[in-house]
């Protein structure tokens, strides 16, 4: 499935649309260069999970718990980009998350592709030239 977010003013929209999407899946994997906007759109898949809480890059600290406060489903935010050695995510019980049947979104997956469970669904967040965004995912 793609998604085109035209401008900003549309991510709510493409949010809401991708969480229809979801099923049952808890792994998403967020592949994108940098300044892509993996960032950005899964701030709005946040909002739109029901989460009111400020969502920020976990950039320094890896991981960013939060919970719905609409359904009070846990959600995992993930940012890999500064992982040097595979032994940091094992060290971190990595598998606590990704099997804990929360909804667990992963930037920088590429960096630790090997731990992800067979499920994760792989999500690509592309810029184009006219800077609307493109999120395919399978």
């Amino acid at each position: 499935m793609k998604l085109i977010i035209p401008s900003t003013a549309d991510l709510g929209a493409a949010a809401h649309e991708f969480v229809k999407t979801m099923g049952n899946y808890t792994v998403f994997a967020f592949y994108g260069k940098m300044g892509a906007g993996k960032t950005t759109f899964i701030k709005a898949l946040c909002e739109a999970l029901g989460i009111d809480d400020v969502v920020n890059s976990p950039t320094f600290s890896i991981v960013n718990e939060y919970r719905s406060d609409s359904t009070g489903e846990l959600v995992y935010h993930f940012d890999f980009y500064r992982i040097k050695k595979i032994d940091e995510v094992y060290d971190m019980g990595y598998e606590d998350y990704f099997y804990s049947g929360a909804v667990c979104f992963i930037e920088w997956p590429e960096l630790i592709e090997e731990l992800l469970p067979g499920d994760a669904v792989k999500v690509t967040v592309e810029e184009q030239a006219d800077g609307s965004r493109v999120v395919s995912f399978d």
